[in-house]
């Protein structure tokens, strides 16, 4: 989600970034723009399924077998899959070579359709996780979240605190980092991928249990937690001092939309049922609620939030509707198409050669990324026993729910590495961590769940 984030801070890194096919916007490049991206989503497409296929058989959550094999076709390893944010040139994308040997294309020209197809196919990956969080927010209950709402913010605050305090801590005592780099690569550690947690979630058919239910509260709320975060440390990195009106404008313009939004949806549920039933043309449902889960997410990013939230947010609201289980049938083939390319692109950008001892830089890395990685499981983990109720729960699965980092601290990552922030070495092993917790996650939850609940002390009792 780099292009939401570097808009929604305005965050100056050392070369402008480029508008949506701004680098190739002559009329000789559309038709091999198009082809690259077709190629692109072939191979995206045939991975999802092998690598979802696969790990289904091995009886293990089909997402991982979608990050695995975006692994295995992106940078580390077979180069189909490229982006140039992660360094790479057109040179270096086994797809481009495909396109330059049909096209007779110079170098330049190839450069150029290769910005362009990157761009294309993140933001379809933007618009698949989009639609991700909206089938969540479907299948979620309101009122079963707003009975879990002071648990799910406790465990997001906790997810937050303790991986901030112990990571940036732990850095500036055992490693004598400087306290700003500590700072960004503790904030890193604060994330969570509520896309990578809900889709395992509902793949395991445990995202309407109560654990379920407090895990995708406790994401959106760190979610919103982690974009405060985050435009705390990017000041930091900026100006070396916190932009607090800024802070204060996140914290009340998040607490607005989500509970605004929630609470007008009641009166916007008539509405879109009645309009609905009017339509007679073919996608009289499901073209009237994406269009709203669009506006919600537009809202969203206008006022400097994450689109995902917004998203999210119309999911909860169209739950309540009359129509709610016929939309449900009708988005899923939508994100069947969508959602794997996101999946797969996340894999495809994580860079596992920074895992190599072999090289020197690495190790340094390794070292601290090792830390980091304790600190990352830890600080998630404790969470579940920061609950209090009466009926049983699974509290290892809620903490282990709330490891995987995905793409949220890569972005961490990367505006640290624009702003000159991170060393080399804290660079790579926030990188080393945020793969990691990524590809641990779905399996660990997977275990978790097979774990019996236990029974949650009330306030009263504990006392």
């Amino acid at each position: 989600m780099i292009p939401i984030v570097n808009q929604m801070l305005s965050f100056s890194l050392s070369e402008p970034i480029p508008p949506l096919l701004a680098t190739a916007n002559e009329a000789e490049y559309g038709p091999i723009i198009l082809t690259a991206v077709l190629l692109s989503l072939v191979v995206i497409y045939i991975t999802s399924k092998l690598g979802g296929e696969l790990s289904k058989r091995l009886d293990l959550p089909p997402v991982l077998g979608e990050l695995v094999g975006g692994v295995i076709v992106g940078v580390s390893a077979l180069h189909l899959l490229m982006f140039p944010e992660n360094g790479a040139s057109a040179a270096d994308s086994v797809i481009m070579t495909v396109v330059q040997a049909i096209g007779n294309l110079s170098p330049e020209a190839v450069t150029s359709i290769f910005n362009s197809q990157s761009e294309v196919i993140s933001v379809l990956a933007e618009l698949g996780v989009i639609i991700l969080l909206f089938e969540i927010g479907l299948e979620s209950d309101l009122r079963e979240l707003g009975k879990v709402g002071y648990q799910a913010t406790i465990v997001a605050c906790v997810g937050v605190v303790v991986p901030f305090a112990a990571g940036t801590g732990g850095l500036m005592l055992l490693f004598n980092v400087p306290a700003i780099p500590a700072i960004f690569a503790g904030a890193a550690l604060t994330a969570t991928s509520i896309g990578i947690t809900s889709k395992v979630l509902s793949e395991l058919g445990t995202l309407k249990s109560r654990e379920g239910q407090i895990i995708v509260g406790a994401a959106v709320i760190d979610d919103v937690l982690g974009i405060i975060v985050l435009a705390v440390v990017a000041s930091l990195a900026k100006t070396g001092e916190v932009d607090v009106l800024n802070v204060i404008y996140l914290i009340i313009s998040a607490s607005v939309f989500l509970i605004g939004s929630i609470l007008l949806g009641k009166f916007f549920n008539k509405s879109f049922v009645t309009i609905a039933d009017k339509l007679q043309t073919r996608g009289n449902l499901v073209i009237p609620a994406i269009t709203f889960a669009f506006f919600m997410a537009f809202l969203a990013n206008a006022i400097h939030l994450e689109a995902i939230l917004g998203a999210f947010a119309a999911g909860l609201v169209l739950d309540e509707t009359d129509k709610r289980n016929q939309l449900d049938q009708q988005v899923v083939p939508i994100a069947d198409i969508l959602v794997p390319i996101f999946f797969v692109t996340v894999g495809a950008r994580a860079d596992l050669s920074v895992l190599n001892p072999a090289i020197p830089s690495n190790r340094e890395g390794l070292i601290i990324a090792t830390f980091l990685l304790v600190v990352a499981i830890f600080g998630k983990v404790v969470t579940g026993w920061s609950i209090f109720g009466q009926a049983p729960i699974n509290r290892l699965a809620i903490g282990v729910g709330m490891i995987p980092r995905g793409e949220v601290g890569l972005v961490f990552a990367g505006i640290g590495s624009a702003s000159g922030v991170l060393s080399k070495p804290l660079e790579a092993a926030i990188i080393i961590m945020v793969i990691l917790t990524t590809f641990l996650a779905p399996p660990f939850l997977r275990l978790a769940f097979n774990e019996p609940a236990e029974p949650v002390e009330s306030a009263d009792s504990a006392s």
